[in-house]
């Protein structure tokens, strides 16, 4: 039996805040292997510089190379339409049907989990990482668990330390200038997004 982390995300690039999470999830919890999972559509927000599928499924697969333990699907790409993280859940479980699942999200995903679509399905099917903006946060994150998701049935882990917070809206609007965005992506996604013409205005 596996532990196996889902970190599900437009990646509109994919950048540094993305991957520390990633990183802190995996080693706080031991698990063994990291999905990264761009969506096809985002069900909650929309972009109107979003890069097509393939490019930001690019993206993500440029970072993975050099990143032990992780992997990069295409499951909601393939779906196409707005994928719902219970849908991914539930394909994902029948997969890895011995395995365990972790669901790993910032603070102000985990927050509006109850709104969610299905929120119980995706209880059953995972538990849940949450990472805090900052360590002020702990309280609230854990407040909420506590009395608002455990009672619909979720498990959730709530980590202690906070990773640096990135904007992929950030980057996109200063992409032109390398030196702002340097130490916030990685170069090879830079030169892809270069190579590309991506977020260009």
């Amino acid at each position: 039996m596996s532990k196996i982390g889902i970190f599900g995300g437009t990646f509109n690039p994919i950048h540094n805040g993305h991957v520390l999470l990633a990183k802190y999830c995996k080693e706080e919890l031991d698990l063994d292997k990291v999905l990264l999972i761009p969506t096809y559509s985002p069900p909650h927000k929309v972009s109107a510089d979003l890069a097509n599928e393939t490019d930001r499924l690019n993206m993500c697969r440029i970072v993975c190379k050099n990143l032990e333990g992780f992997e990069v699907l295409d499951i909601e790409i393939r779906r196409k339409g707005k994928s719902y993280s219970y849908q991914t859940l539930t394909s994902l479980k029948e997969i890895y049907h011995n395995d365990d699942l972790y669901f790993m999200m910032g603070a102000d995903m985990f927050l509006s989990l109850d709104k969610w679509k299905n929120p119980e399905i995706i209880f059953q099917k995972a538990s849940i990482i949450a990472v805090p903006r900052d360590i002020s946060s702990v309280n609230e994150l854990e407040y909420y668990y506590k009395n608002v998701i455990a009672p619909m049935g979720a498990t959730a882990h709530i980590l202690q330390n906070s990773v640096m917070q990135v904007s992929s809206t950030y980057v996109r609007e200063n992409i032109e200038n390398y030196n702002i965005v340097k130490d916030l992506i990685d170069s090879r996604v830079y030169d892809y997004i270069t190579a590309n013409n991506l977020y260009r205005m």
